[in-house]
């Protein structure tokens, strides 16, 4: 897969990443980062805590902790009350906390100094200079303020009050949940047509937007719809795509280490997620699993087109251990790349996978087919009297001085009998094979049935029925089926 890559771009390694930070308050810090903007944060720190109670700070915990969420664990301590301080210091929180205060105006060439009042910070500074009233034009000055005001936080702050009985210097453990997290999974493929082979890499996309920078973090990263107390998949809807043929869900447990019901990709060595950053790291390299390539069209119940439809362009692999890429897949996006003529690979399509165990059959559209076409044509709708009688309503009958009986009534089965006809054609200079398939056959009728068809079929589910039509290099295929449908 090294070969995409000397074309496609420079893998870099995480460490390479890394990023000079400021010095942190952080002592040995673990992340274990979710895919739905949540993370685990676990931070030991060497403290030295005097005897009783007293208030312990612990700056630099991420910007968008949920303070409900914190434990904390030191050798003959215990937490009394604890504080998040999430209110940061900037020129604009600086300037409402000094409303009503004193500051000194530096302005001008020569630094000409005034003492002015704020009165207000609304959409704009107003101050009291003197006995006039002026509105600074972005703060139209310098301003000077003779300290901090109480509450600002230079950075993310928690506090606690602990109540120590046995002082001395011990690691204090500190874990909580996080929002501004996130990762997913992308997969470069490259697909040899004519080989049958693909080569796939797998990159894992890191996401911090927590408003804090972790430095040499030993870093999980766990695949899976993780509950969030919202009631819903990944705290929101899960995403319905329509089945294509040859998906099916594998068996296989993969070899990596599980937790739960998830799997774990840990990222190799320590590295720095730095805040407001997206870090890439190679997780799957794979190369000559077998794959082909298929063309599909679905039509609609009692669909007919007007002009012929493109059909699909399919790409199907397995992530087995044996013909396979054996491994366990993170929901994410599948690129897929072709050489062309001159050996440059060359972008055909994507597509999206969700968690897929290893074992899987996949079959993911990467776009539609210039040459190959489908024209579905409904040639005509007949009723037809089936000859078949069945019991279809009971009635309750009711005679004044005898007792309540009931009554069967038998019905005629009455279909509509639906001609189609499916037209494919092909203007490669190789024969290709086009799955068709007809849905709708089980929308809100309860009785379909397929006495006609040219080519045998094989009914995929209760709706749907699929044919597979060989058609001739640079030619044409048409395939006639007939629905009786009983409404």
């Amino acid at each position: 897969m090294r070969k995409v890559f000397g074309l496609l771009g420079t893998a870099v390694p995480a460490m390479a990443l890394a990023q000079t930070v400021p010095t942190s308050a952080q002592g040995d810090v673990s992340l274990t980062i979710y895919s739905n903007d949540l993370a685990l944060v676990q931070d030991v720190r060497q403290m030295a805590l005097p005897t009783g109670r007293h208030r312990q700070e612990f700056p630099d915990v991420s910007a968008a902790i949920r303070p409900e969420t914190v434990t904390l664990n030191a050798g003959g301590t215990s937490i009394v009350e604890q504080n998040f301080d999430y209110d940061l210091l900037t020129p604009e929180k600086l300037m409402d906390k000094a409303v009503g205060q004193t500051v000194t105006l530096v302005r001008g060439a020569d630094d000409k100094r005034e003492t002015a009042t704020i009165l207000a910070n609304n959409g704009g500074t107003i101050v009291r200079v003197g006995n006039h009233i002026e509105v600074l034009q972005n703060y139209g000055a310098r301003v000077l303020f003779p300290s901090l005001p109480p509450g600002l936080r230079a950075r993310p702050t928690l506090s606690v009050t602990l109540d120590t009985t046995a002082p001395g210097t011990r690691p204090v453990s500190l874990s909580y949940l996080s929002r501004g997290f996130g990762w997913k999974a992308d997969y470069v493929a490259l697909f040899d047509e004519a080989a049958g082979k693909i080569d796939v890499q797998g990159w894992i996309t890191l996401t911090n937007n927590s408003g804090t920078t972790f430095d040499k973090a030993k870093v999980l990263l766990v695949a899976g719809a993780v509950g969030d107390g919202s009631g819903g998949y990944n705290g929101g809807y899960r995403p319905q795509r329509p089945m294509m043929p040859g998906n099916r869900p594998g068996t296989q447990s993969a070899n990596r280490e599980s937790l739960g019901d998830f799997y774990v990709y840990p990222i190799a060595g320590r590295t720095t997620v730095a805040n407001a950053q997206q870090k890439q790291v190679s997780f799957l390299d794979v190369g000559g699993a077998p794959a082909t390539k298929a063309y599909h069209f679905r039509n609609g119940w009692l669909t007919s087109q007007t002009e012929p439809q493109s059909a699909d362009t399919v790409l199907r692999f397995s992530t087995a251990r044996e013909a396979g890429l054996g491994d366990a897949l993170p929901a994410g996006t599948v690129r897929v790349y072709m050489r062309d003529m001159r050996g440059q690979p060359q972008f055909i399509g994507e597509n999206a996978i969700g968690h897929t165990p290893m074992g899987s059959n996949l079959a993911l559209k990467t776009g539609e087919a210039f040459d190959v076409k489908v024209q579905p044509v409904m040639e005509k709708r007949e009723r037809i009297d089936s000859g078949e009688w069945e019991k279809t309503a009971r009635y309750r009958v009711i005679t004044p001085g005898k007792a309540p009986s009931e009554v069967t009534v038998e019905t005629e089965k009455v279909f509509w009998r639906t001609t189609m006809s499916y037209k494919v054609t092909n203007a490669k200079s190789v024969p290709v094979t086009v799955e068709v398939v007809q849905g709708g056959l089980d929308n809100w009728w309860h009785d379909t049935r397929v006495p006609s068809e040219s080519v045998k079929g094989e009914q995929r589910s209760a709706d749907e029925r699929m044919w597979q039509v060989a058609v001739p290099a640079n030619g044409e295929a048409t395939l006639t089926v007939q629905f009786d449908t009983r409404y």
